[in-house]
């Protein structure tokens, strides 16, 4: 099947088909919406050839339907018929799941994305698990406060680092996972990787979109 995938996110739209080379980056922003979205990817992905459609999304998703409106873009995802509006199948997942079956590779797996917040999401087997583990209590806050980009340029990077290292500790022992993979940009600036982890890449969430339809998962 030959499916085009959807990674949004409050800065930019990330696009990539099945068989083409290089993904598409699309500006969005914190007023952007879906009426805005089709019409771009529609228009940046004219002559890729494509059948069905996965989009991972930076929020709430159940029953491959988007539950809330994210806190960094603009309204009226939550009611908005994407399959119509493209005109053809499309599942839709939440962005940090997308990225964990992208990198899943056996076992229990959990992801942890670092960036303007914390995504979380598991894999086992045929088990998908998005989770909203960054808006746990932790300390005075939750974890998705102090390890954030928000909380990075306040505390600045030798405090938010113990931070990501205690959260990821915190996680590994409640979830006992197999392995842990870290993505999100952030990520990249760690200057060790604790045991049963590795480093993923913002290149899995297509990888998880074009899984998505290769079989049967629950999620």
């Amino acid at each position: 099947m030959k499916v085009l995938v959807i990674d949004i996110g409050g800065s930019n739209i990330k696009i990539l088909a099945t068989g083409q080379p290089d993904r598409i980056k699309i500006p969005s922003g914190d007023m952007f919406t879906p009426q805005q979205l089709v019409p771009l990817v529609i228009e940046n992905a004219k002559g890729w050839e494509y059948e069905a459609i996965s989009i991972g999304f930076p929020g709430v998703v159940k029953n491959g339907k988007i539950v809330t409106d994210p806190v960094n873009m603009g309204k009226g995802w939550r009611e908005f018929d994407f399959a119509s509006a493209f005109g053809c199948p499309v599942k839709i997942i939440n962005d940090a799941a997308m990225q964990a079956l992208g990198s899943y590779e056996g076992g229990k797996l959990l992801f942890m994305g670092f960036g303007t917040g914390l995504g979380t999401a598991m894999v086992y087997e045929d088990l998908i698990l998005p989770l909203e583990g960054g808006h746990l209590p932790f300390k005075l806050g939750t974890f998705e406060t102090h390890v954030g980009n928000g909380a990075m340029k306040k505390l600045g990077k030798p405090k938010w680092k113990e931070h990501v290292y205690q959260t990821i500790a915190h996680f590994n022992h409640c979830f006992q996972p197999d392995q842990i993979v870290l993505g999100g940009g952030n990520s990249k600036l760690l200057d060790n990787i604790p045991d049963n982890c590795r480093l993923g890449s913002n290149k899995n969430a297509f990888t998880g979109g074009f899984r998505l339809w290769e079989k049967s998962y629950k999620y």
